[in-house]
């Protein structure tokens, strides 16, 4: 008997919605294709011959620990580093506040596992990481959308939304994905103290906070709301849950992130992930400890800064000389996007098979809005292609455009 299996799923399975980004890198593929589509670093910053090394140190030396099962939590010496380094920016945490995940997009959804019930109400920016929202239409979770500018979230707007009984609070403060903007300074302490007054936690997404090109570096939102805290605990419990990732530092390969967050919701977090993989590849953490510990780390991330500035640099130009009259886009001051708004009436879903004629892709804006809208918008990556691609592609979507506005 054929076994029909529509009615078989879940019912939350109802709101699960293809990637239109994992969708773009079938068509990325294609011979000749220009792609600004995808959030891929750079393969050329890939640290290979470090790699090796790495990979014979361990194998060497610790082979038979490494290639074995390992705890929930994670290596722990790899949380002992990452609670350090947390340290040097002012935190107060131990490795007890850290769990090892298996990619960024793995914290998000055992976050979404923990707190999320049907028709919880999630504010987020619109737009927002599309990740995020993929890893939370599952729960059947509402959103509640809060506008945007060139200064990141409008927390002024957050005293009248937070009182609609919201679970929490999504912000990626530094460099947005999709719109590169960084919350200012202002904004960050204005979104604790908001916060804090209603008891809403903070998800605070940081996988581009080390990927600054120009400016001053500005403290995450989980240090600023630590210092409201420290005299009054010892180790970090307070608001704020922070995520950051190895892929945009080291090889998203790896699939390698990690979760700071008071005991308590670690411990949540190692229950849901027993259920889930058991533990992140331990021989991948082994091998991103030995990469992590050594001081050739800084002069790394170094080379990468000056790598995607030269590109994003090269983007700004481009668009400068190319892009239609009436046409904005963000200036992003680091991170891997830029954000594109095209006149009103321009569709970029529309545009998009037109594009892809033309051997350029990108990701139209309106994916990345939660509740509609952005249809006149696209993402851009500048951190995968190299600067001559980058001003070839972008000459050939500016005579799309026109082409389109005419």
């Amino acid at each position: 008997m054929h076994t029909s299996w529509e009615h078989r799923y879940a019912h939350r399975t109802q709101g699960m919605k293809s990637s239109a980004i994992r969708e773009l890198l079938k068509v990325s593929s294609m011979p000749g294709m220009i792609s600004f589509g995808g959030g891929f670093p750079a393969p050329e910053v890939f640290p290979i011959e470090k790699f090796k090394e790495a990979c014979d140190t361990v194998l060497t030396e610790m082979g038979k620990q490494a290639l074995q099962y390992g705890a929930t939590e994670g290596y722990q010496p790899l949380r002992e580093l990452i609670a350090s380094n947390a340290g040097k920016y002012g935190i107060q945490v131990s490795a007890d506040n850290v769990l090892i995940t298996t990619g960024s997009q793995q914290a998000l959804d055992l976050l979404g596992k923990i707190f999320l019930n049907r028709g919880d109400r999630i504010l987020v920016e619109s737009p927002t990481y599309l990740g995020a929202l993929q890893a939370w239409n599952a729960y059947g979770c509402d959103y509640v959308t809060i506008d945007s500018d060139d200064d990141g979230m409008q927390t002024e707007q957050l005293r009248y939304l937070i009182s609609t009984n919201i679970k929490f609070i999504y912000a990626l403060p530094n460099f947005q994905n999709p719109s590169g903007t960084t919350l200012s300074l202002e904004r960050r302490k204005q979104l604790i103290e908001i916060a804090n007054s209603q008891g809403v936690p903070i998800i605070e997404d940081d996988p581009y906070g080390q990927l600054r090109y120009e400016g001053e570096h500005l403290p995450p939102v989980v240090v600023l709301d630590d210092e409201i805290r420290s005299k009054e605990f010892p180790v970090y419990s307070g608001n704020v849950i922070y995520t950051s990732t190895f892929s945009k530092i080291l090889a998203p390969g790896l699939r390698l992130a990690w979760v700071v967050a008071p005991v308590d919701v670690i411990k949540k977090l190692v229950q849901a992930k027993q259920g889930s993989d058991l533990n992140t590849s331990t021989f991948n953490q082994f091998i991103a400890y030995e990469l992590a510990k050594s001081p050739w780390m800084r002069e790394h991330i170094q080379m990468i800064r000056r790598v995607y500035r030269e590109r994003r640099d090269t983007m700004l130009e481009a668009l400068e000389e190319n892009m239609p009259d009436g046409t904005e886009w963000t200036k992003p001051k680091g991170g891997l996007f830029l954000w594109v708004r095209l006149p009103k009436g321009c569709d970029t879903t529309l545009l998009f098979p037109k594009a892809i004629e033309e051997k350029v892709a990108y990701v139209p804006g309106e994916s990345f809005h939660p509740n509609g809208g952005g249809k006149n918008t696209m993402r851009l990556n500048f951190s995968a292609c190299n600067p001559e691609t980058i001003r070839v592609g972008i000459q050939r979507l500016g005579k799309i455009i026109k082409n389109q506005m005419k």
